[in-house]
């Protein structure tokens, strides 16, 4: 049964507000994936702050012109067309995406946006490359890390020099109980 204009108006309106709060999204051909895997990957990118959305492409133009964004590729949304929406991590859900559609050897991306700028299918896969936000907060936790523990390392062998050169002496002056470090 087709929609109707009220319908097809709330659809749009939604996907306007999706856009707006979304700061990636992923326009991908999930042609030959069954309901299951579809449920399954919808599932998981749920948990990742993530909506996988099956759209139509008209309604999905009309949403983003009231967004003001330009889709410069517009072999994009032609033919099926699911759209992922992620709302918290940029990179963690396309990364997420594309496995599965790597694993399932099928489906493809087709295009997305990163804020409002549009990126095509190899940018968006270079992105999918790229570390997740932990992983990099963890890299830089451990770059500033570093030059600490070398310090606090240097500092340590300057008291256990110390101790050795006190042992040392007492040695010599003939000493005959142990420092202990």
């Amino acid at each position: 049964m087709p929609k109707t204009r009220e319908q097809k108006e709330h659809s749009v309106q939604e996907l306007t507000d999706k856009l707006a709060k979304s700061k990636s999204v992923v326009f991908t051909n999930y042609k030959g994936l069954t309901m299951g895997q579809l449920s399954g990957l919808r599932k998981s990118l749920k948990d990742l702050q993530a909506q996988l959305e099956i759209t139509k492409n008209n309604l999905l133009k009309i949403a983003l012109d009231s967004n003001k964004i330009d889709v410069v590729d517009q072999k994009t949304l032609e033919g099926p067309t699911a759209t992922l929406f992620s709302f918290d991590d940029e990179i963690t859900p396309i990364k997420a995406l594309t496995k599965a559609f790597k694993d399932y050897g099928i489906g493809e991306v087709k295009g997305g946006l990163l804020g409002t700028e549009f990126i095509g299918a190899g940018k968006v896969q270079q992105l999918a490359t790229l570390p997740s936000k932990d992983q990099l907060r963890g890299q830089v936790v451990g770059t500033l890390g570093s030059p600490l523990y070398g310090i606090v390392g240097v500092l340590q062998a300057n008291l256990r020099n110390l101790v050795y050169v006190v042992d040392q002496i007492r040695k010599q002056k003939g000493g005959d109980t142990q420092v202990s470090s």
